[in-house]
């Protein structure tokens, strides 16, 4: 018998490892509730400033576009010049625009500050993908990106209590304002985290002339073309799915029953989504360890068939304690997945192209799936948001079924 001691895995991480992770993970935290505190007081913003359903689903739209196009621009800038200052850049863009939101008097000023804020959002999850998955050990990867993905659900939560608090007092403008708050994230991540040791050996070996250009096309050689394929399609339909059920749940839980909503007074719907978010962050680390533990391919086929089942149940019960009982598990699963795609798409491409392809393929998907809102809000119109959810689990099915047919095995593999 064996006197080896096993050693819990979190005791083999490293200080730097760690740094990176709270980096990547307070960054997208923020990025979470910057980006929802619109979904928040939508109920809100839309009496004020006369927005209808539709007209509300296309400023969630606008920022869901913008960010796939800053997601590709800032994974660019992440490959050249280092995650963590595309990172901190990322950061600061989407506070800064969420502060500037509260100062609308128009929809149009609305839409372009929205439209503005989105490039910072597409661009931190790339930033922090690139960083986390480098600076991780394979056998850790998925957790590492679960524990990060996880601080999604944090930051909803906190959007959540953020409207609950300060809306009652200052209005939604006073919401808004607070999102300049992660700016100063942005300046600690500039003197406190390092760039990962894969990176800074790639940019050291290659010549500054041959691998200082743009990348961008280099993810359509016939080396990679099948990997930035199955990831930008996979991306679309794993994200339409999510965005159009999760941009409009804090507005279906607080209309009132004769517009086919819950009836939820703002203090219930804070709580109802605090809580759903809870199950929401069990997901994300649930999936990263379970990633680690039996792979990608069976994990993200769980996670997506199971939200296909889910989603329509949730739709069709306007009951509020349903809604309380199904929440959290319809967010574990129909959030969960995101968790496996910083980790998958790593190791799907190079270091030289890493975060171009993350950036790519995660924010192609987001800008296709940015008609989410704008087609759940249509829809609304005529059948009830409840009625609309329900179209969103051929997304979750189309989505595992492309992981079945097409996905490998990534488990395991070394960064290169």
């Amino acid at each position: 018998m064996s006197n080896q001691q096993v050693v819990p895995w979190y005791k083999e991480i490293t200080k730097r490892q760690w740094k990176a992770l709270i980096a990547a993970g307070s960054g997208w935290a923020l990025d979470a509730m910057d980006v929802m505190l619109y979904s928040m007081i939508l109920v809100h913003v839309m009496n004020d400033l006369q927005m209808g359903q539709t007209t509300a689903g296309f400023l969630a739209t606008l920022t869901l576009l913008s960010s796939a196009v800053g997601g590709i621009l800032f994974g660019m800038v992440a490959d050249r010049y280092g995650r963590t200052k595309s990172l901190m850049i990322s950061i600061f863009v989407y506070s800064l625009f969420t502060f500037l939101c509260g100062f609308s008097q128009t929809v149009t000023q609305l839409a372009v500050f929205r439209l503005l804020l989105g490039l910072g959002m597409g661009g931190e999850w790339v930033a922090g993908a690139a960083l986390i998955t480098e600076t991780w050990d394979a056998k850790h990867r998925g957790k590492a990106m679960g524990l990060v993905q996880s601080a999604w659900a944090i930051g909803y939560a906190l959007a959540a209590i953020v409207a609950g608090v300060i809306s009652p007092l200052w209005g939604w403008r006073g919401v808004f304002f607070f999102g300049i708050v992660p700016a100063l994230v942005a300046i600690w991540i500039r003197k406190g985290t390092e760039e990962p040791e894969i990176w800074e050996k790639m940019k050291k070996d290659a010549a500054a002339k041959e691998k200082g250009k743009p990348k961008l096309m280099e993810l359509f050689s016939s080396k990679v073309f099948r990997w930035t394929l199955l990831g930008a399609v996979l991306s679309v339909c794993a994200q339409f799915g999510y965005w159009g059920l999760f941009t409009w749940i804090p507005t279906y839980l607080g209309s009132p029953i004769e517009k086919g909503g819950a009836g939820l007074d703002i203090m219930k719907s804070t709580t109802w989504i605090v809580i759903m978010q809870s199950g929401a962050w069990l997901g994300y680390v649930s999936f990263g360890f379970l990633a680690d533990k039996i792979g990608r391919r069976k994990t993200f086929i769980l996670f997506f068939a199971l939200a296909a089942l889910l989603v329509p149940f949730y739709g069709m019960s306007g009951d509020p304690t349903w809604l309380l009982i199904l929440g959290p598990f319809v967010a574990f699963f129909g959030s969960g997945y995101f968790s496996g795609f910083g980790a998958v798409l790593a190791e799907l491409f190079p270091t030289e192209i890493r975060a171009t392809g993350q950036g790519f393929c995660y924010n192609f998907g987001r800008g296709i799936a940015a008609t989410a809102p704008t087609v759940v809000g249509f829809m609304a119109s005529s059948i009830g948001l409840g009625a609309a959810f329900g179209f969103l689990s051929i997304s979750f099915a189309l989505a595992a079924l492309l992981v079945f047919f097409f996905l490998p095995e990534t488990l395991g593999k070394q960064l290169n």
